[in-house]
C-alpha cells in the first residue's frame, strides 16, 4: 500500500494562498491518479481535486474551481495543491489518496469510495 504524507497546511487569512504537497513512498507513483479531499469540522470528507497519471487531465469541485491548482511531479513522487485566495469556507483538513479506478472520470474521481492509501491529513485554518 501506498503511504502518502501531507504537509504545507496552516493558519492564514483570507485572500491569502497556500500550496499543499502529498509525498508518496511508491517508486511507482506515475501509475496512479491521485485526488485532494478536505474535512471541514463536523461535514463530511468532500472533493477538492484530481489529476491523472501523467497529470495533463484534472478536474476540480466548483467550491475551488479558479483558485486551486493541482500538479504533480513524477520524479519526486510528490502532488501539490496551490489554493489562492483562500476563504474561511476553505478551513478543513485537506487529505490526499491514490485513485484506484481502472477509468479516469469526472464523475468517478469525486467519489471517496473510488480511493485508498489516504494520508494523514494537512490542516488549513482561513480566519477571515
Amino acid at each position: 500500500q501506498v503511504q502518502l504524507v501531507e504537509s504545507g497546511g496552516g493558519l492564514v487569512q483570507a485572500g491569502a494562498s497556500l500550496r499543499l504537497s502529498c509525498a508518496a513512498s511508491e517508486h511507482k507513483f506515475d501509475n496512479y491518479a491521485m485526488g485532494w479531499f478536505r474535512q471541514a469540522p463536523g461535514k463530511e470528507r468532500t472533493f477538492v481535486a484530481s489529476i491523472n497519471r501523467s497529470g495533463d487531465k484534472t478536474y476540480y469541485a466548483e467550491s475551488v474551481e479558479g483558485r486551486a491548482t493541482i500538479s504533480r511531479d513524477n520524479t519526486t513522487n510528490t502532488v501539490y495543491l496551490q489554493m489562492n485566495n483562500l476563504k474561511p469556507e476553505d478551513t478543513a483538513v485537506y487529505y490526499c489518496a491514490v485513485y484506484k479506478a481502472l477509468v479516469y472520470t469526472r464523475l468517478l474521481v469525486a467519489l471517496g469510495t473510488q480511493y485508498d492509501s489516504w494520508g494523514q491529513g494537512t490542516q488549513v485554518t482561513v480566519s477571515s
